[in-house]
């Protein structure tokens, strides 16, 4: 057997997937839970949660910046929105959105307005209103001459063939009764608008099939002969809403809808609720559809340096500065997908998007070259695959350097990255009971979480030991196998552990508490800094299991810088 001392002064990889243990090159660990990396490469426990609020049921947190001292926390639960400002419940309102749907809504804040969109629903706006908010539909501008709306209106390939012929109804000289030459109509074109003749119709009345009831604004001439040339409003009951939404060049931008999966539309620049794309000056509406081999669904739409269209298939981007009619300039560039049953937010980190893959198993780096022409996408989950188990939310905490993905097992992934310290460190957060979603907002990080079927909001505190103020947790972090001299290890014998702690109270090593002096357990001291050691630990035979776990479940302060092993092995 020969002699080893060995060190590892960093974890900066932290939890690696089983398939890279025989790697020599990972800084990484078997097991890292309830801990997080440091920007030296060291580990400490996590934050604890302080209690914010108890809710009346499971709700989706969003965060609502209105200034800079001016944050509130908005809740979307089942048909109901709360809006939190610090520990206070300041309104109430009520949704269309049931439990189901809220995985599913997206947003999108300018100022003080944030609007929702969700492809079953008529979009929501929540706005100031006086000293309180509001919940509103969304409304496109109105043409009050002719009580037309600038809304953007669309050939459905379902209507390609479809021919209207108009005839007088009793209800007056702007109504009409509108016959399709095949069954068309449903009873969701009830409320909708077409585009006929040169005016805008509602429909009033479904009558069957191949019947409806409609009227404008205003007389009209029957034509002679049925028309072919009419188009239906893109959004609406029958064909659905904007799936996406987001604020790119001062344009209001909806992606994709459930009839037109891969529309985009843009408002005039400065006038969000106008979609008139008029005579494409530069300054009115821009609409544009995804042409590829593949059917695009686009999942979401994000303002950065371009503004980036993520779609079921790949990653688009339109590059155009300005953004005007005459000039798009849209590119395909990556190929990975996002997913669409439900909303994960992309999440802006070191001037790149990262966004979580279709397959739900990959978090990705959407991020420009360095002529910044070409996207590229890396894999920021490469070394922990085993890691994604289900993501349902995800926010990024720039203060903290953190990305927090929660999971639908109730657990918390969290990426510690730091690009200029080479810290791209996976953790698993838990909790008594579970997480359910996650929001950042001035610098804090928001979750809800559900203990004995009761649902809170909490928020990650340093100065906090315990979860809630009354529930431990345990921390752990598990080496990986040991490998000297380029190899496996066939027989282990430890004869000493140690390591190195930055003010630290209580730590287990291999189920051995470290010996602290007694001192640093009064009330003022910051806790032990130095080199604690455990020895004569034995023969290891199972040589792929890990050589040490240090852990812990009081709730003190952990720290730790490096661990170093003392002992003989055989290879």
């Amino acid at each position: 057997m020969a002699d080893f001392i060995k060190t590892q002064n960093s974890f900066a990889y932290g939890e690696v997937a089983p398939e890279f243990f025989a790697r020599d090159d990972m800084a990484g660990l078997a097991h890292l839970e309830n801990m997080d990396v440091t920007q030296g490469g060291g580990l400490t426990r996590r934050a604890g949660l302080r209690h914010v609020a108890t809710l009346d049921g499971v709700g989706r947190l969003i965060p609502f910046s209105v200034g800079e001292d001016e944050n509130y926390l908005v809740v979307l639960g089942n048909k109901n929105l709360w809006m939190y400002d610090g520990v206070t419940r300041i309104r109430s309102l009520s949704t269309p959105w049931g439990t189901d749907d809220v995985s599913r809504v997206q947003y999108a804040q300018r100022f003080g307005t944030m609007i929702f969109v969700h492809p079953d629903f008529e979009p929501q706006v929540l706005c100031r209103d006086g000293d309180t908010f509001d919940l509103a539909p969304f409304g496109f501008a109105r043409n009050d001459a002719d009580m037309t709306l600038n809304m953007p209106f669309m050939k459905f390939d379902d209507a390609d063939d479809v021919k209207i012929t108009l005839s007088a109804h009793s209800s007056g000289n702007n109504y009409a009764t509108l016959t399709t030459n095949k069954d068309f109509w449903t009873a969701d074109n009830v409320g909708g608008r077409l585009e006929l003749l040169g005016k805008q119709w509602v429909v009033q009345s479904y009558v069957d099939a191949k019947h409806v009831v409609a009227y404008t604004n205003g007389a009209y001439t029957i034509p002679s002969a049925a028309v072919a040339d009419w188009r239906e409003a893109a959004f609406g009951k029958r064909r659905g809403w904007p799936c996406s939404i987001s604020f790119h060049q001062d344009r209001l931008v909806f992606g994709g809808s459930r009839a037109w999966p891969s529309g985009v539309w843009m408002s005039q620049v400065g006038r969000h609720n106008n979609f008139n794309v008029g005579t494409g000056l530069d300054d009115e509406a821009i609409f544009i559809t995804l042409l590829s081999q593949q059917r695009q669904q686009i999942c979401t739409v994000v303002s950065s340096d371009n503004l980036q269209i993520l779609t079921s298939v790949g990653e688009w981007a339109i590059s155009s500065k300005p953004l005007t009619p005459a000039s798009v300039n849209i590119k395909q560039h990556t190929s990975v997908g996002s997913m669409s049953a439900r909303y994960l937010p992309p999440q802006k980190i070191e001037g790149a998007t990262v966004f979580i893959s279709r397959s739900g198993r990959d978090i990705r780096e959407l991020a420009l070259d360095e002529l910044g022409e070409n996207y590229s996408a890396r894999d920021l989950c490469a070394f922990a695959k085993h890691m994604m188990t289900g993501p349902v939310d995800a926010a990024y905490n720039p203060d903290t350097r953190q990305l927090f993905v929660v999971m639908n097992d109730g657990d918390i992934a969290v990426l510690n990255q730091n690009s200029a310290l080479g810290i791209s460190a996976w953790a698993r957060y838990k909790t008594l009971g579970q997480f359910k979603s996650v929001a950042v907002i001035g610098g804090c990080t928001y979750v809800v979480t559900m203990r004995n079927n009761v649902s809170s909001i909490e928020c990650f505190d340093r100065s906090a030991m315990r979860d809630a103020g009354a529930n431990d947790f345990a921390f752990s972090a598990r080496a990986l196998p040991l490998r000297a001299s380029g190899h496996g290890v066939n027989r282990l014998r430890v004869r000493k552990i140690t390591a190195r702690v930055l003010n630290t109270k209580s730590l287990f090593i291999n189920d051995m508490r470290a010996t602290l002096p007694n001192s640093v357990y009064d009330a003022s001291s910051s806790g032990f800094t130095g080199d604690v050691s455990v020895g004569v630990l034995g023969t290891q035979y199972d040589c792929a299991a890990a050589p040490w776990c240090i852990h812990g479940a009081d709730p003190m302060p952990a720290t730790i810088l490096s661990v170093t092993i003392h002992g003989r092995y055989t290879v």
